[in-house]
């Protein structure tokens, strides 16, 4: 796990080493009934999960009420190796790569200013993200 906080060029990245294919990391990514269980830093289960899988399709994941829906377009969409969505106002890339039978999925989160990187660095987007992306690993290890 390496989760870095690049300031210079406002990005977020995050590296998991997860312990299932880039096919089952890319359905746990794309596949509402997957995802729900996976999404929620709480852990709990999301309320709602849709998701129109094509370049310019849209996302939409409901928690419980204690935060706000994530919702965004996905701009790039190449199973099983990436996916690019914006959201939020940032843009973000998850890269899935195979590494000996596991995949290496590396993801970004670029905000467009210094405002905008500053607000998530206050609203604990690093902290709530890593978080995520452990309940993912965890979940694909499970499969």
């Amino acid at each position: 796990m390496t989760d870095t906080i690049d300031r210079a060029e406002r990005t977020f990245h995050f590296e998991r080493l997860l312990d299932a294919s880039r096919n089952d990391v890319f359905d746990a990514w794309t596949k509402p009934d997957q995802l729900s269980h996976w999404w929620d830093p709480t852990g709990k289960k999301l309320t709602a999960c849709t998701i129109d899988l094509k370049v310019n399709g849209l996302f939409r994941f409901v928690s419980d009420g204690h935060a706000p829906p994530f919702e965004g377009v996905y701009r790039v969409v190449e199973r099983p190796s990436r996916l690019e969505f914006e959201a939020m106002g940032a843009l973000g890339k998850i890269v899935l790569e195979d590494a000996a039978g596991k995949t290496r999925m590396r993801v970004s989160i670029r905000s467009p200013s210094a405002e905008h990187f500053d607000m998530f660095l206050k609203l604990g987007v690093n902290v709530g993200t890593s978080t995520t992306f452990d309940n993912l690993a965890a979940f694909v290890r499970r499969k």
